[in-house]
């Protein structure tokens, strides 16, 4: 019954928790859309902001603290190959603080428009060449409202006599295209470098692998996500979110095509000759139908062996006019046609085997061949599968630098997006780690701390969790049972344990629960009483004999009559012990003592010892 009662009372309380939640929730659902936006935008954290500065080399930075868009050129292009009412790039921008998680002053450049092209693009203080320096490239990325099918990546565009940032669209060339994108349920994070072949001059897309593990919680979690592109002179590159390492790889080994083309190819101009054969089977060409081979038979035929059940009408219909029908009285033949009664099933046929016109069932017919075709043998004229000759590739070309990519000297966003209000903020372009890492902790991390602080309770976040799928009612329900169970259980076997304490010898166990064995621990117990006591009177011989002795010696064995006569003492009271013990133990029933005799036992001698 306690345990009925323990475990009832852990379940409400848990249960009164969980309504308390939901009640808190509905509270503030509550309040007017004025009110649930100002406590939706205001952090419950306020930290300092200032705007940040750059320290080191940095060709490339902007944080739009200032709330406008200085140096940033919007495009007036048109996109190609579009039709004409979402050619042009007429999609919106705005500078504007996070909707959640606000850091005070802190702004950031935000996608305003669905279903529009977008393009914006600045120059960077100088051109970033690819030389002996890495290149360090990084921003700030919030899918506020979620993402269905867009992007968030950035170009990073060539370095041209004509380049003119109002033109910029999707054919403007590139060196780089780096971010986040996203459309139907694959999650992307690119990283794409045009490479010039020095064969023809022309450029050509690489793409590097995709990391292996899912990214969906960053296009989905509402939160800023800080992307970073390192890419270094020995020609290898590391991505990271949020300063953790998702891909990394080499240019000249993890890129797809290959930087480098193979040095032989299958000649693009020959063609397979008509008269190959490439069947490795064919029917024989010898082969003759059998004469008796009829494909006229059918597959199935009646069974000649069946028998029209005794007693079938074969006169009566199966089902007949429902005689109860009646013409309803707005019926009008001209318009409705002639009017017929329903069919109902034939009464006569209920206590018949059937009724109406009797035919046998089919079973398979034996003489069934279907139709007939010649057996397959080997083809004698098989040639094998064609392949174009292998000849030297005329493009063949290695360069073992790939990272000396074409200089840069613009940023851009060209892109495409079906959710508005995506937030960037915070570009960085470096080649010193040390300086974006100071970049990120002064922006980024500012964002990641407020976030933190302001994240709901573990309890909030089940119960909303369960709000959007109440199936995990089901599962909370499950886990309290075995939490409750275990619980309810150290705390009773606390509570006895604290009633009746177990008591130990000195090494640890219990003691002996033979009479035997307590006869051999009292006599041991008595013996070295006695030798106590024989030392005590040894030492009060020598006590006499020295009281002419210094004073401090008369002290000191003062001092140690004082202990042995508390040692007397303590052997007087296990004495009382010793005798308490034998009157219990002849009590007791036979050799042995029962668990509740020696409980009893336990806590007599206790007594006396106290």
């Amino acid at each position: 019954m306690d345990f009925k009662w323990s475990w009832m009372y852990l379940s409400i309380s848990l249960l009164i928790l969980v309504v308390a939640e939901i009640k808190e929730d509905n509270a503030e659902t509550d309040h007017t859309e004025d009110a649930e936006e100002e406590s939706d935008t205001n952090s419950v954290l306020q930290v300092p902001y200032q705007m940040p500065q750059p320290i080191g080399e940095v060709f490339f930075s902007e944080t739009f603290d200032d709330g406008t868009m200085n140096g940033w050129v919007l495009s007036q292009a048109m996109k190609e190959n579009t039709s004409e009412d979402i050619a042009k790039y007429d999609g919106l921008w705005a500078t504007e603080e996070l909707k959640a998680n606000q850091v005070p002053g802190d702004k950031g450049l935000v996608l305003k428009s669905t279903a529009k092209h977008h393009a914006i693009a600045a120059m960077l203080n100088k051109p970033f060449i690819f030389d002996e320096q890495p290149l360090i490239v990084q921003y700030e990325v919030n899918f506020q409202d979620g993402i269905d099918c867009g992007g968030a990546y950035i170009k990073l565009l060539c370095k041209t006599e004509n380049l003119d940032l109002e033109h910029f669209y999707d054919k403007t060339p590139y060196t780089i295209m780096f971010g986040p994108d996203k459309c139907g349920e694959d999650y992307k994070l690119h990283f794409i470098f045009r490479h010039k072949s020095p064969k023809t001059g022309e450029y050509e897309e690489k793409h590097a692998k995709q990391p292996e593990n899912t990214l969906k919680a960053y296009f989905t979690d509402k939160k800023t996500h800080l992307y970073t592109l390192v890419l270094r002179p020995d020609n290898t590159f590391e991505m990271f979110i949020d300063q953790t390492s998702v891909s990394k790889g080499h240019l000249l080994e993890d890129m797809i095509p290959p930087v480098n083309p193979p040095k032989e190819i299958e000649d693009p101009d020959e063609t397979k000759p008509d008269e190959w054969d490439e069947r490795l089977r064919i029917p024989d060409p010898s082969a003759v139908k059998p004469d008796d081979w009829n494909e006229e038979e059918p597959e199935t035929i009646n069974d000649p062996d069946a028998v029209k059940p005794e007693g079938w009408l074969d006169d009566e219909p199966a089902n007949i006019p429902d005689p109860s029908a009646e013409k309803p009285l707005d019926w009008e033949e001209e318009v409705d046609g002639k009017w017929e009664p329903a069919l109902v099933p034939n009464p006569k046929c209920a206590s018949a085997p059937g009724c109406g016109e009797w035919t046998p069932p089919t079973v398979a017919n034996p003489d069934y061949k279907g139709q007939w075709t010649p057996p397959m043998i080997e083809n004698p004229n098989y040639q094998g599968i064609w392949k174009p000759r292998i000849i030297p590739n005329p493009y063949y070309f290695e360069d073992l630098h790939p990272f000396e990519m074409t200089p840069f000297s613009a940023i851009g966003l060209e892109l495409w997006s079906m959710t508005s209000d995506i937030y960037f903020d915070n570009f960085l372009i470096c080649s010193e780690l040390e300086v974006a890492n100071r970049w990120a902790a002064d922006t980024w991390g500012l964002k990641r701390l407020v976030a933190s602080a302001n994240e709901p309770g573990i309890l909030s976040q089940l119960v909303t969790a369960a709000v959007e799928n109440p199936l995990l009612w089901i599962l909370y329900s499950a886990a309290v049972v075995p939490i409750g169970f275990l619980t309810f259980y150290f705390w009773r076997r606390k509570r006895k344990c604290e009633e009746t304490p177990c008591q130990e010898t000195d090494e640890g166990k219990l003691p002996p629960t033979t009479k035997g064995a307590l006869e051999a621990v009292e006599q041991a117990e008595v013996k070295e009483e006695e030798e106590d006591v024989q030392n005590n009177k040894e030492n009060a011989v020598e006590q006499k004999a020295t009281e002419n002795g210094e004073q401090k010696e008369q002290k000191g064995d003062e001092e140690n009559e004082v202990v042995e006569d508390n040692e007397e003492d303590e052997h007087e009271g296990q004495t009382l012990i010793t005798t308490v013990s034998d009157e219990e133990m002849r009590q007791a029933d036979g050799n042995t003592i029962s668990e509740n005799g020696l409980a009893k036992l336990l806590r007599k001698r206790q007594v006396c010892k106290d």
